[in-house]
């Protein structure tokens, strides 16, 4: 158990800085002190936390996993601080963000860029991966996710409703005509990013009709991201997100086809893990990311 919050400090400071001797220096007390801090704490949790040698020194895993820790503690508590001082809490420590490819390279990234760069004390990983990922497990502190989560345990917070519509190249459409019904997406170029040949693609009309095409592909990839250059270049008709896709849309460089087709909806929702009070910086960043979505929202129509 932790009686002073100064050997954890210490700690994260010998970490950041490399060895004893600097985090000595750069917090302004003797060697012997910060030697005796991390050996205090080591005692009390009875772990072995750093490895160390003439030349350098390394974490352990025990190391490693509380100085993750650590940093969020210390900012915490720093911004407590500040809001005592100066009537404010200034947002500080690591943001961990995960999201889609997609979906991170258009929407979140710039968001974390932001308060990057508006909050100095702050810093931002971003994590893209089409994957599902742990939010607890893997330390993220917010997932950016299509579709209804399956964690029941973590807050959900809806950002936008989504929709997958499907959009070629005005080149491709130039050449091979347009669609006119669900039916004629048998007899055109489809650009699949799943494994498999083939895939069925669920499409609702405006009117609550309903269809369900199995379509064919000479073309296909494990990448979303792929697929949609390649029907950028002209190479067939992708099934994507719209989200994905409106830039592109807005541009000419992609045209959407059976306009009044659309897929199921799907909610771009943030998750998050529950606790009694929420870091400054996740709730900078759930209020920036909720101000975007909405906004691009209501200016592509959806």
């Amino acid at each position: 158990m932790l009686d002073d919050i100064t050997e954890l400090r210490t700690f994260a400071k010998i970490v950041t800085t490399g060895s004893l001797s600097a985090a000595g220096r750069e917090m302004g007390i003797a060697l012997s002190v910060v030697s005796k801090r991390l050996a205090t704490l080591e005692r009390r949790t009875d772990t072995s936390l750093i490895v160390r040698s003439t030349r350098h020194l390394a974490l352990t895993d025990e190391g490693q996993r509380l100085f993750d820790r650590a940093q969020r503690i210390l900012a915490e508590v720093d911004e407590a601080e500040a809001a005592l001082a100066h009537g404010r809490v200034e947002p500080q420590g690591v943001l961990r963000v995960s999201a889609t490819v997609a979906l991170g390279r258009a929407h979140v990234s710039p968001v974390c860029r932001d308060l990057a760069l508006t909050y100095p004390k702050m810093s931002v990983e971003l994590m893209l991966t089409d994957r599902l990922v742990e939010l607890i497990d893997e330390r993220i502190d917010v997932v950016i996710r299509i579709g209804m989560p399956r964690d029941s345990d973590l807050i959900m917070r809806k950002l936008i409703d989504n929709h997958r519509i499907i959009a070629a190249s005005p080149g491709y459409v130039t050449r091979r005509g347009a669609p006119a019904s669900p039916e004629d997406l048998t007899q055109h170029d489809c650009l699949l990013y799943n494994r498999g040949a083939q895939a069925r693609w669920r499409l609702v009309h405006g009117d609550g009709r309903a269809a369900e095409i199995e379509v064919s592909s000479r073309l296909r990839c494990d990448n979303g991201e792929v697929a949609h250059d390649w029907a950028v270049d002209g190479a067939g008709l992708i099934m994507k997100s719209w989200v994905d896709v409106a830039p592109d849309l807005a541009s000419g460089r992609l045209v959407q086809v059976l306009p009044e087709w659309r897929s199921d909806p799907a909610p771009v929702c943030a998750l998050f893990a529950q606790g009694r009070q929420m870091p400054t910086r996740v709730r900078l960043f759930l209020d920036a990311i909720s101000k975007r979505m909405a906004a691009f929202q209501v200016a592509g129509g959806a």
